[in-house]
């Protein structure tokens, strides 16, 4: 299984009138989290696109544990869980600053080909990153 963390500061415009992470925002931090799981073994999302594919989500689940809180500095923790194949599934856990876990989540991206929009393999390049972690 392929494992990444990152982490986000939660700014003042992503906070709700109570100081605290407006729902819609963990979204974004799972994004985040993907994009910068994958740079970080070499995979690049912009690279990908110019090749020719692009990959749409198709599913989201949140679950909300606890509030994230303005200028905290959270960490995402990004999992794949198997290898993908026309789909690829991310999941996600938010910690705060004191390692408590506050959200999950889960996407469901599938690949597609950027001129047809239609289904296609994932890049060979992005199996033979993954492959080493299953």
């Amino acid at each position: 299984m392929f494992v990444s963390e990152t982490q986000v500061r939660v700014r003042y415009a992503e906070t709700d009138q109570m100081g605290y992470v407006y729902y819609g925002n963990y979204a974004m931090y799972f994004e985040v989290g993907r994009v910068e799981a994958l740079r970080a073994v070499g995979f690049s999302y912009k690279q990908m696109e110019a090749n020719g594919i692009m990959m749409p989500v198709l599913e989201q689940e949140t679950k909300y544990l606890r509030p994230g809180k303005y200028d905290e500095l959270l960490t995402i923790k990004v999992k794949i869980p198997y290898l993908p194949s026309a789909r690829i599934t991310f999941e996600y856990e938010v910690y705060n600053e004191e390692m408590d876990l506050i959200t999950t989540g889960k996407t469901i991206l599938t690949f597609l080909k950027t001129d047809t929009h239609r289904p296609s393999r994932p890049p060979q390049y992005l199996l033979d990153i993954l492959k080493p972690y299953f």
